[in-house]
């Protein structure tokens, strides 16, 4: 039989830490993102919830693959004009 190390609530100071498998739920970009099976430290007095810090990471860098915004585009950039003035300044000179 393999024995789980335990540890001392330190939110209640009464239960014990012990592992478990809880729905993990986070909120990113506005949306709410639900990982069930998800692995964590629950108290058996109070509830409290510690997160394994490893998974935590992984799910992150998943993520962050899957984020868009703030990703530039790979399309070229249209040349300037060369009739046009580069400098948005040089239009406001006087003659």
């Amino acid at each position: 039989m393999t024995t789980t190390p335990d540890y001392p609530c330190p939110e209640c100071q009464i239960g014990v830490l012990r592992p478990r498998r809880v729905s993990y739920f986070t909120v990113q970009g506005g949306q709410l993102i639900t990982v069930p099976d998800f692995p964590a430290w629950v108290c058996d007095v109070c509830g409290r919830r510690e997160y394994d810090v490893a998974a935590l990471a992984e799910l992150r860098a998943m993520l962050d693959t899957n984020r868009r915004p703030g990703r530039r585009s790979k399309r070229p950039r249209p040349a300037a004009d060369a009739s046009q003035p580069q400098d948005p300044a040089g239009a406001r000179r006087r003659p």
